[in-house]
């Protein structure tokens, strides 16, 4: 169940995820945590099974691609434009559904969109957005640049988006290779800073994530082929990384629900292998590790707690991985002195479990444990 905030919610004698044998009550007034008061003794006998409720912030999924109904975007033309909304609005609710509260749109929907999916379909999902990605199409100099980069500007995006290497689509022995010249990077991420805009870089490794880390970008995306003596200079530079783990691996499976063809589930498959080494590189390292599903289409839309099991196969603790979705994931978003903690004064912003989340088997029982997915978003922030 989804539910907006009314004035004032009492929640009482309640765990938080990850605080230890302590109960608390908490009073949300106007959409943000007014008190957090811890409840008395906690008892030396629990309640019955199922009786105890747990809060946690909202997930942040810092990588989503919302406004895709289809894998293949040729796919997405064939639909009319009724259909497209209707399913973007189903991303969105179930989106929601499973906890997740805020996300970066890395790249399809426009800010536009977003305010009719909220006042039309009541979806209180809070989106940043990137609008569109810069691709190997506008790797046409820096006048070509800067027209390209104005008409992303209005429509309102608050960050852009670089493609700066190939992707799924690409040979493996040629993924790493620049899109741009350093000139035409350089000039991308100076242009969009000096407009006020973020900046996150698609790249799967090679000299962009060197590219990203001199021009001071924000996040890095993917990033699996990373060096160690890389995640030493990102951790250095505060570049945060969002590794999106978990799409690789449904990807290489040609049986699973993306389906793909043989020669994209190998470079799927390759790409997951090298990603839980450029994860240990990271965590030795201690970049900013930011949670990012790169998910697009209905098969997806809803499955996003996916990536904390990725994550913890790949190394992380469950308390890191849960770091990575809420409060790591706040801060690289520029928001984390009110979201992503269940703390006084912040955005209540939360899911509540009949289950401890810390506890919990994997994510599909994490999702089964959901009771309540509460927001305290006012419109007027959503839009």
């Amino acid at each position: 169940m989804i539910q907006k905030q009314p004035k004032l919610l009492s929640l009482g004698n309640i765990n938080i995820a990850g605080i230890e044998d302590k109960r608390f009550d908490i009073v949300i007034r106007d959409g943000r945590f007014y008190s957090i008061v811890e409840a008395g003794p906690y008892p030396k006998e629990s309640s019955q099974p199922g009786q105890d409720l747990w809060i946690s912030p909202g997930v942040i999924d810092l990588h989503t691609h919302l406004a895709w109904t289809d894998f293949d975007h040729a796919d997405q033309l064939k639909r009319d434009q009724p259909e497209i909304v209707a399913m973007q609005a189903e991303a969105f609710a179930a989106t929601l559904r499973t906890g997740v509260t805020t996300t970066r749109d890395a790249g399809g929907i426009l800010p536009s969109t977003v305010r009719h999916l909220v006042q039309h379909y009541q979806q209180p999902l809070r989106v940043q957005t990137s609008s569109d990605m810069i691709g190997a199409a506008d790797a046409r100099g820096l006048k070509h640049l800067e027209a390209r980069m104005a008409d992303i500007f209005a429509t309102g995006a608050g960050w852009i988006k670089i493609l700066a290497t190939g992707g799924l689509g690409t040979p493996t022995e040629k993924v790493v290779d620049p899109i741009f010249s350093e000139e035409e990077f350089a000039f991308i991420v100076r242009n969009a800073h000096a407009h006020h805009k973020k900046v996150l870089v698609h790249t799967w490794g090679g000299v962009t994530i060197d590219w990203s880390i001199q021009a001071g970008v924000e996040s890095i995306e993917h990033g699996m082929f990373m060096s160690e003596e890389q995640a030493g200079r990102l951790a250095e530079s505060e570049v945060a990384y969002v590794p999106t783990t978990s799409i690789y691996r449904i990807a290489a499976d040609p049986k699973g629900v993306l389906a793909l063809n043989p020669l994209i589930c190998d470079r799927a498959a390759r790409a997951a292998e090298a990603h839980s080494k450029a994860i240990g590189y990271a965590q030795k390292a201690g970049v900013r590790l930011g949670f990012g599903t790169d998910y697009a289409t209905p098969a997806l839309h809803g499955y996003n707690l996916q990536e904390l099991d990725t994550l913890m196969d790949y190394g992380l603790s469950r308390a890191e991985a849960w770091k990575s979705a809420t409060e790591s994931a706040a801060g690289i978003l520029g928001s984390g002195n009110e979201l992503g903690r269940i703390a006084k004064g912040f955005i209540a912003d939360a899911i509540i479990y009949n289950a401890n989340p810390y506890q919990v088997k994997n994510a599909d029982q994490l999702r089964k444990s959901i009771v309540s997915v509460i927001t305290g978003a006012q419109e007027s922030d959503l839009v």
